[in-house]
């Protein structure tokens, strides 16, 4: 986690560095003031930020992955990753679900909006509790 945490608090202090010469950049005459672009850089410096300190966090409390140590071999890193389904047609099913919610805030429909969150919060908990219910089910639930 040490790696990921360095990676975003980098990209952090880039777009903090970015925003203040977008802001003197944009701020040089009053007719060219543009506030959103630094704006938009700063939110998202934030948001890295608040992502950093995340990975920060648990850092300090799990046993350092291979990749965070020097002396790691890439032996050190084989073996079980997880379980990835083969053959599921739920991210499908949430694609679509995103697409009403897409298509209903473009046409500014408030029902298709809410159709379309239904329709993703039903397909994201059908893909999550797949393989705890119905034919999929494995003995280890």
């Amino acid at each position: 986690m040490k790696n990921e945490f360095r990676l975003f608090l980098g990209l952090a202090l880039f777009l903090f560095g970015a925003a203040v010469v977008y802001w003197f950049w944009t701020g040089a005459t009053p007719q060219s003031y543009e506030p959103i672009g630094t704006v938009a850089l700063v939110l998202t410096g934030l948001l890295l930020l608040m992502c950093g300190g995340y990975f920060w966090f648990v850092s300090r409390r799990i046993e350092p992955r291979p990749e965070d140590r020097v002396d790691a071999e890439i032996a050190d890193a084989a073996g079980e990753v997880g379980f990835f389904s083969p053959g599921s047609y739920w991210p499908f099913g949430i694609a679509v679900a995103v697409v009403v919610t897409g298509f209903g805030i473009v046409y500014w429909m408030w029902w298709l909006i809410g159709v379309g969150i239904v329709g993703v919060l039903l397909a994201s908990c059908a893909l999550l509790f797949e393989y705890y219910t119905g034919t999929r089910r494995t003995a280890e639930h």
